[in-house]
């Protein structure tokens, strides 16, 4: 790849106003940078599932989606096996039959899959999928798509990291608003009860296995009832 092309890239990641954004920036400028390309997507695996983080203008959203269900394909194998897959002609394409006339029924004609190496510990498996319109449309641009792939690389990588860490941030906001809710049970039941706040907790957790529901789930109908006649008063 070019240093201008990757100048190109880290300013895009500059300028970026978002993962998202800065992902479709990417699968655009594949699609402008290699010969043959019509359409480009990036393939991540998150623990035992794969999903697309994104895709270019135009792509077909079921070209991947096809793949994940199958768990065939040439972006399932590239993210898998960490080796290329290229069908010159999916006409002429023995592997990934019912891939191969799904992608040849909406105009796709050609696929290359380019592995890429990824350090998040919890996501293993990447490529990056370039899809032609016609028969061996891809055969000039492979060697800039694998460019492309190595350098986008790091950009996937530096995105999933930010992604695990705003979904980490996430799970805190949420334990802490349950945490919330179950401490005002728990109060609610010592002030009504006139027990302390151990016995209180027992006697919701005995309530919720009971009853089949989750501990946060009953503690938060608990407040509602309660907090409800105080609501209309107000009105």
């Amino acid at each position: 790849m070019s240093s201008e092309t990757s100048e190109t890239l880290d300013q895009a990641m500059v300028r970026s106003s978002g993962l998202d954004t800065l992902l479709r920036d990417l699968t655009d400028r594949a699609v402008r940078d290699v010969p043959g390309a019509d359409a480009c997507s990036i393939t991540v695996r998150r623990a035992a599932r794969l999903l697309t983080l994104a895709g270019s203008d135009g792509m077909p959203s079921g070209l991947d989606l096809r793949q994940y269900e199958n768990g065939s394909g040439p972006c399932v194998d590239a993210a898998g096996t960490g080796e290329e897959q290229y069908a010159p002609d999916l006409a002429e394409e023995s592997r990934w039959p019912a891939y191969r006339e799904y992608a040849l029924g909406v105009g796709v004609r050609c696929v290359l899959a380019v592995p890429v190496v990824v350090e998040s510990e919890n996501d293993k498996g990447a490529a990056l999928n370039f899809y032609g319109v016609g028969a061996h449309a891809l055969d000039p641009g492979r060697d800039a798509a694998r460019a492309f792939a190595a350098r986008a690389g790091d950009a996937i990588d530096v995105a999933l990291r930010i992604e695990r860490r705003r979904q980490s941030a996430a799970d805190v906001r949420t334990a802490l608003l349950s945490r919330s809710v179950i401490d005002q049970a728990i109060g609610i039941l010592m002030a009504r009860e006139r027990i302390d706040a151990r016995i209180a907790l027992e006697r919701l957790r005995r309530a919720s296995q009971d009853r089949n529901v989750k501990l946060r789930d009953l503690c938060g109908q608990l407040v509602a009832r309660v907090s409800a006649p105080d609501s209309r008063r107000r009105k």
